[in-house]
């Protein structure tokens, strides 16, 4: 199916009427469970910490006076939460669909070339077989404008302590079921496939590096690591320790 580039459609900051959320795949499943997170959800602290940073690097970048768009936002909790605080924001996911997310493909953007300003692509490459990988990225970079700023989120194959099981056990500790994460690949593979993009990695940040009695830890209590994760984040780990890799990025050069 071909991008569509029709204009992008108005958006509201404040929906006229509510709209019953469409849930598919995994939400028609689990529910909205990024809206109502339990904590005791092993990945509960680095979803906590990563919104907490994604927030400082939109303020910091300057992202809030511009269009953006959070591509494969599941049940758009960002998207809403800025929204209501009158960012110009729109969300898009194949599998749910409310008054502030559209449902579509990330693989074929329903939206004109050259719309954004910001991009948000948060935990969404892993769940694409790696030839659709390259698709989305294409149709990522064909709808931000040049100068335009991305954000990544991206779990790390080859975080601490995947490495160690490798080096004793002969294979890597994933980051989901291979049925859940089918594109799992080692942090710096995401950023050769940002590179060839044409985009310029300006910052990365880690969250959450798995040295054994700090992964043990998580593990056993995540209701009680999300300021852990926030102490940690302040030291000088290596990135490509971490469990999850954030990528901010720059689009310089024009399609």
């Amino acid at each position: 199916m071909p991008p569509m580039t029709e204009p992008l459609p108005e958006t509201s900051t404040s929906p006229l009427e509510p709209v019953q959320p469409s849930l598919k795949g995994e939400y028609a499943r689990q529910g909205e469970f990024h809206r109502n997170l339990n904590p005791n959800w092993s990945y509960y602290p680095v979803y906590i910490n990563k919104v907490e940073l994604i927030d400082e690097l939109l303020r910091r970048y300057g992202c809030q006076s511009g269009k953006i768009l959070d591509a494969g936002c599941g049940e758009g909790v960002l998207v809403e939460k800025y929204a209501r605080q009158g960012w110009e924001i729109v969300g898009v996911d194949k599998n749910y669909a409310s008054a502030y997310v559209q449902e579509g493909s990330v693989t074929a953007l329903p939206f004109a070339d050259n719309t954004f300003d910001t991009l948000m692509c948060l935990d969404m490459l892993e769940h694409l077989y790696y030839n659709e990988q390259s698709v989305a990225i294409s149709e990522i970079r064909r709808v931000v404008k040049p100068g335009g700023t991305l954000i990544f989120s991206c779990p790390n194959l080859a975080h601490f302590t995947s490495r160690l099981k490798l080096m004793f056990r002969g294979r890597l500790l994933r980051t989901a079921s291979v049925g859940h994460h089918p594109g799992d690949r080692p942090m710096l593979e995401y950023q050769e496939l940002f590179e060839r993009a044409g985009f310029r990695v300006v910052e990365r940040q880690g969250i959450f590096p798995t040295v054994p009695p700090i992964y043990r830890f998580v593990m056993r209590h995540p209701a009680k690591s999300p300021g852990l994760l926030r102490f940690l984040r302040k030291l000088p780990f290596p990135v490509n320790w971490n469990f999850q890799v954030l990528f901010v990025c720059q689009l310089e050069k024009a399609l």
